[in-house]
């Protein structure tokens, strides 16, 4: 999911930054849907989800309950110490020890292989980078280099080793390119999109007004391998249309005070503490 908010005008060293002056709630409304989709195309991902015996995770049945722990798991690798990444490690952990292929599925996976869960990671990144951009527009790149260093944390969070993140942006560039042509929708899969993108996970009253909207804007943020593989039309016009939209949203995002800024990611760690010292489950 994507989160950061940047300023042309702001300049910042590596040693000045400070993600809570980076994040935006804004761009987790925009960019949840599309970045779900990115991550769920490669196959062993999407499998993973479709078919999880985890069902108190499934943003088809517990849409609510699905999005705080997605939202909570950004928030904590992002803004959180390294105790609350620990403890949220540990809790997801928990889930994925039953998220793993069985001898009827299509294709082998884990939610502990490292290598799934770079790609996760990289859609996050990525994603986080397309969406600010539309926001925000372009931001130095000293602000740039800056982030994509520390975006290592939405994966060594969990399995992904340290010395797995590209080097650099040319490096994570290459990487990109090279497992987004890996990506591909089969009928099962796009099925699950489609659900995704029409909100199906929501009652008739709150669906039927922002659907075709939802639908609408995240076509416009997934990649054109991606809008291909699912037979999404997307045109200039359209894309004028959104980059608009989002200027004028990040214009809005970008005079409000850090704390507004920042919801509900700070809220989200916060009950992440909260949770953690009554000794609730955290996911």
């Amino acid at each position: 999911m994507t989160i950061l908010a940047r300023s042309r005008a702001q300049r910042a060293e590596p040693a000045d930054f400070d993600i809570r002056d980076h994040v935006d709630g804004a761009a987790a409304f925009y960019g949840a849907t599309a970045n779900v989709i990115m991550q769920l195309s490669l196959a062993p991902v999407g499998y993973g989800v479709a078919e999880s015996r985890v069902h108190s995770g499934s943003i088809m049945l517990h849409p609510v309950k699905r999005t705080r722990t997605t939202l909570t798991y950004l928030s904590v690798a992002l803004m959180g110490t390294d105790e609350d990444r620990a403890a949220y490690r540990t809790a997801v952990n928990g889930a994925h020890r039953h998220v793993h292929s069985t001898a009827d599925s299509p294709v082998k996976y884990n939610a502990f292989d490292k290598n799934l869960q770079m790609w996760v990671a990289a859609c996050l990144y990525w994603g986080s980078d397309d969406v600010m951009r539309r926001l925000h527009g372009p931001a130095d790149e000293a602000l740039t280099d800056a982030f994509y260093d520390y975006a290592h944390y939405l994966g060594t969070t969990l399995q992904v080793p340290r010395e797995m993140w590209p080097a650099d942006r040319a490096a994570f560039d290459a990487y990109w390119a090279e497992n987004l042509a890996r990506t591909s929708v089969d009928p099962t899969i796009k099925a699950y999109f489609d659900k995704l993108l029409d909100l199906r996970m929501l009652s008739a009253p709150l669906r039927v007004p922002f659907a075709r909207f939802h639908r609408w804007f995240t076509t416009g943020l997934l990649p054109q391998h991606l809008r291909d593989e699912l037979g999404l039309t997307w045109t200039d016009r359209d894309e004028a249309r959104l980059n608009r939209l989002m200027r004028t949203t990040g214009m809005v995002s970008s005079r409000m005070p850090r704390v507004i800024r920042n919801f509900p990611f700070n809220a989200t760690l916060v009950d992440m503490r909260r949770r953690q010292r009554s000794g609730k489950p955290l996911i």
